[in-house]
């Protein structure tokens, strides 16, 4: 990889006329279960040494990573959300349980706009601060884990013949927080890697940063759509100015369905803008939730 993480996007020349992006886990895959589940929460049960409240830390890890409107966010926002939500729940005070200081990791992820481990482990040379070594090595544990357990999992359906359909008339862009090796490895797997121009994962810094350098000003804003699952995906679209198409989370089979039979036809024609976003995205927000049922 270059030194400049953006070089890569930056790069890109437009072949077609439209962009499309298009978030990999839980949008294109069905991976967000079982990498959170049996890979992400297990590691923090382990490395932040939560066994006391394994239970309640796997609510907390599920809420904030699946079911809820931080869904898709970067593994070490999401472990600081984690932490902040066990800090409060009245039965993790009850059992006294010590729920780690998360303030070197915090301060490093203010100033760090690429949140992946090649940068935190320079961080972790420069700093020698235990909390950054310890975060890094449960970064590491969860990518082995990954490597080792998700594997053989094929698109949902629709996806990939709209990715078929969609390449005819569109440059198509993997826009992802998850590793670059993982996303290599999973659209390699399935025969999509030479269906998309470039595989944008979280060494080239944050999705809006993605979407920034690959495509606005590339590409006029009405013809530049992100596809995604995570309110995340939706703010990277809009703080660039341009489209959002949201996979809905338990309905991803109709709505890539819906996509292909529809959606992609409308953006094409220049009508997908306006009220008919506006109707998907009202419907999809309603599916993830603010608050942790365990506060109702």
């Amino acid at each position: 990889m270059t030194k400049d993480p953006h070089q890569i996007l930056k790069s890109l020349e437009p072949k077609k006329e439209f962009f499309v992006g298009i978030d990999s886990d839980g949008c294109a895959f069905d991976t967000m279960e079982i990498k959170h589940k049996e890979c992400f929460c297990p590691n923090t049960i382990l490395h932040w040494n939560l066994q006391v409240v394994s239970k309640y830390t796997r609510e907390a890890w599920d809420f904030v990573n699946l079911y809820s409107k931080a869904r898709g966010v970067n593994r070490f926002l999401a472990l600081i959300q984690v932490m902040d939500l066990l800090r409060e729940r009245k039965e993790v005070i009850a059992r006294k349980a010590n729920i780690p200081d998360l303030k070197p990791v915090i301060e490093w992820t203010r100033k760090e706009s690429k949140l992946a481990n090649t940068t935190l482990e320079k961080y972790a040379a420069e700093t020698n601060d235990p909390t950054i070594s310890q975060a890094l090595r449960w970064s590491k544990a969860i990518n082995a884990d990954v490597s080792e357990m998700v594997h053989d999992i094929p698109p949902y359906p629709f996806m990939k013949e709209s990715l078929e359909k969609l390449s005819k008339k569109a440059d198509a862009m993997v826009i992802s927080s998850t590793p670059v090796e993982a996303l290599e490895r999973e659209w390699m797997e399935n025969g999509m890697d030479e269906m998309v121009r470039i595989i944008a994962g979280q060494e080239h810094g944050s999705k809006k940063e993605h979407l920034a350098f690959g495509a606005k000003g590339k590409y006029e804003d009405n013809k530049i759509l992100m596809i995604g699952d995570a309110p995340g995906d939706m703010k990277a679209a809009k703080n660039n100015g341009v489209l959002f198409y949201p996979i809905n989370p338990g309905h991803e089979e109709d709505s890539w369905q819906r996509f292909y039979e529809e959606a992609m036809d409308k953006f094409f024609a220049g009508t997908y803008a306006g009220h008919y976003e506006h109707d998907l995205i009202t419907e999809f927000e309603s599916y993830l939730p603010d608050t942790p049922p365990w506060k109702k």
